[in-house]
């Protein structure tokens, strides 16, 4: 089973420059689970399942801390994940950074560990 939360905005002050730890940018994250068939997809109740909400606040604790690294940032995301929830089998996480500062135009830039 495979439980995902897609493009889920943040607003943080992650990169490498003074600028980006000044002024912030905006980011998506999605998350994507893969993990046995829950006792929630029988019993139709939320404490039988992996809470949303929780994946929700871990992405926003960790994208509230600063980084240099996008990969940093992921990184942590997927191990809180696991940490959080023991009986998950794969964690992938993506960072993506609105309009990063390369010299020319980009609409985001992805990192996915």
């Amino acid at each position: 089973m495979t439980i995902s939360l897609q493009d889920i905005e943040c607003f943080a002050y992650h990169g490498v420059f003074a600028q980006e730890k000044t002024n912030g940018n905006h980011f998506r994250v999605s998350v994507s689970i893969s993990l046995p068939l829950t006792v929630g997809a029988h019993t139709d109740q939320v404490e039988d399942t992996i809470d949303y909400g929780k994946i929700y606040d871990i992405v926003q604790t960790q994208m509230a801390i600063p980084a240099n690294l996008l990969e940093h940032v992921a990184y942590r995301i997927r191990t809180n994940i696991e940490q959080t929830f023991p009986q998950v089998e794969k964690v992938t996480v993506s960072v993506s950074k609105q309009n990063p500062p390369v010299g020319g135009t980009m609409q985001w830039a992805t990192v996915e560990v």
